[in-house]
């Protein structure tokens, strides 16, 4: 009996021994929503969020919907079955979450929107993403810088495309790149040949470069058929761009008798990257999500562990019914100049990945 009583002793202070480790390890789930994997950025976006909570001990279900709304919607309404503490939803259309959030709501779930506003709901609690206005006038402006204006006065002829009109950053970054362009097309410095301006004809749904490389056929047959030249395209993000790039080429730009319009774009995708470097496109935007996921991450943990989560923006968006308090990261302009600086050197793309 004796024995016995020693075996159970020991094994008693072994398990205490353990368990603040254990414990330590399990501060529970976190649920995170992706729209897709078709997109670079939200495998990257994905992998960094998921690294950075289980870092911090939480258990994490990540889950992507592959750009279908009752699939995503499942996926959330899944995680608050299973009890999620709080929810990081980067939306496919944010008008469309309204229910799942009230049942989040209701369960005392925190809700972090991710990059993408959540709109018409009283249930976000904070919004992690970049100064989205600042990305279109960075965009704007690169286009200036490859067109030589103001040495070069033009006029110049541009087309504009915009993102998906059910994500509600696609509207910030046409906001701001129209900022800067909206006055040098009222003077005649920028022509848009196809008349076609406003996010309501501009827009690309989904954010589809197959859509886009569809709309610059049809741009270029209607409009540029007349032998003018397209000097540049506003593309606000980098599938986009490509989708262009593609159309472009199979009309004979990209050769010496056609050089390649000023094309911008936004993500730092690897691709896009390479056709910085071959002179197809000629910038981008670079939003560093490795730095997003690790203020999302640590602003979690800080709603969860009953502290202050980071805020520095409490004015810029509101979602149709408050305004959310956000934390915004600032996004740079990347060309040839500086790609290896920025994106390079700081271990976002790997050079052998641009050979």
């Amino acid at each position: 009996m004796k024995f016995l009583k020693t075996i159970v002793a020991a094994a008693a202070v072994s398990l205490l021994a353990l368990a603040p480790q254990a414990f330590a390890q399990d501060k529970g789930l976190v649920g995170i929503a992706m729209p897709t994997k078709s997109s670079l950025r939200w495998i990257s976006d994905g992998d960094s969020l998921k690294a950075a909570l289980e870092g911090m001990g939480y258990t994490v279900d990540l889950q992507y919907a592959e750009d279908d709304i009752p699939n995503q919607l499942a996926q959330i309404e899944n995680m608050v079955t299973k009890d999620a503490q709080a929810l990081i939803i980067a939306s496919i259309d944010g008008t469309t979450l309204s229910a799942v959030l009230q049942q989040a709501a209701d369960k005392g779930t925190k809700v972090i929107a991710y990059d993408r506003l959540i709109r018409d709901s009283a249930n976000v609690d904070y919004y992690t993403t970049f100064d989205n206005f600042k990305v279109g006038v960075l965009q704007a402006e690169s286009i200036l810088k490859g067109l030589g204006y103001p040495e070069k006065q033009g006029p110049f002829n541009i087309e504009l495309f915009g993102g998906s009109p059910d994500d509600n950053n696609a509207f910030f970054f046409y906001d701001g790149a129209m900022s800067v362009l909206q006055p040098l097309i009222d003077k005649g410095v920028l022509v848009v040949k196809s008349g076609q301006m406003g996010m309501e004809k501009v827009g690309t749904l989904r954010w589809d470069g197959a859509v886009a490389q569809a709309r610059m056929d049809n741009l270029l047959s209607a409009h540029y058929s007349d032998g003018s030249r397209v000097d540049a395209v506003l593309a606000p993000y980098d599938g986009l761009s490509r989708g262009i790039i593609s159309s472009l080429r199979g009309v004979g730009y990209g050769t010496a008798d056609q050089p390649w319009p000023i094309i911008s774009g936004q993500d730092a995708e690897t691709p896009s990257i390479k056709a910085i470097i071959a002179g197809e496109q000629y910038s981008t935007v670079f939003k560093d999500t490795r730095e997003l996921a690790k203020v999302t991450a640590k602003l979690v943990d800080a709603a969860l562990s009953g502290g202050t989560p980071e805020i520095n923006d409490e004015k810029t968006y509101n979602n149709g019914v408050k305004v959310v308090p956000s934390y915004l990261l600032v996004p740079v302009s990347v060309d040839k100049s500086n790609y290896q600086a920025i994106v390079v050197d700081s271990g976002y793309v790997k050079a052998e990945e641009l050979k």
